[in-house]
């Protein structure tokens, strides 16, 4: 029997940047507001970086729970669910964040919740009404906005 390897969840650090910026854009999200201090990481016992989040501030002084990403070679063996379950431990609600429509099953036992246009931060509402947009120009998925209150 195989046992599972070795992950470390620890915080991001400066050397930590170009990584997180390469996972980033390899599982093609969103690549704005990539600020390293904000970062935690799971890494194998090699320091490589397997998967990562962030809780990020936005102007209007809503906080999103970003960035989640996981190394394809990696996924399904729980290292979002870790990460994000990190994440929330450590920050008191609410709490928004954005994922593709589909994602939305995956969010809400987080305790996230649909939230519509009109009930959102400055910032959601316009991420909100950009994405319906690209989907009725450009068959885009679209983004749903969620918040966990509690």
């Amino acid at each position: 029997m195989q046992s599972r390897p070795a992950f470390i969840l620890r915080p991001a650090q400066s050397g930590d940047a170009a990584a997180i910026r390469s996972l980033i854009h390899l599982v093609d999200i969103n690549p704005l507001g990539l600020d390293w201090r904000r970062f935690v990481l799971i890494v194998d016992g090699e320091d490589q970086l397997l998967a990562c989040g962030q809780i990020k501030p936005h102007r209007d002084g809503s906080r999103e729970l970003a960035s989640i990403a996981v190394r394809p070679g990696y996924r399904r063996q729980g290292l979002a669910r870790e990460i994000i379950a990190h994440l929330l431990s450590a920050q008191p609600p609410p709490l928004y964040l954005t994922c593709r429509k589909s994602l939305r099953p995956f969010y809400r036992p987080f305790g996230f919740q649909d939230v519509s246009p009109g009930l959102s931060t400055p910032y959601f509402y316009l991420v909100s009404r950009i994405s319906r947009l690209l989907e009725r120009l450009a068959g885009f998925e679209g983004i749903q906005v969620m918040r966990k209150d509690a």
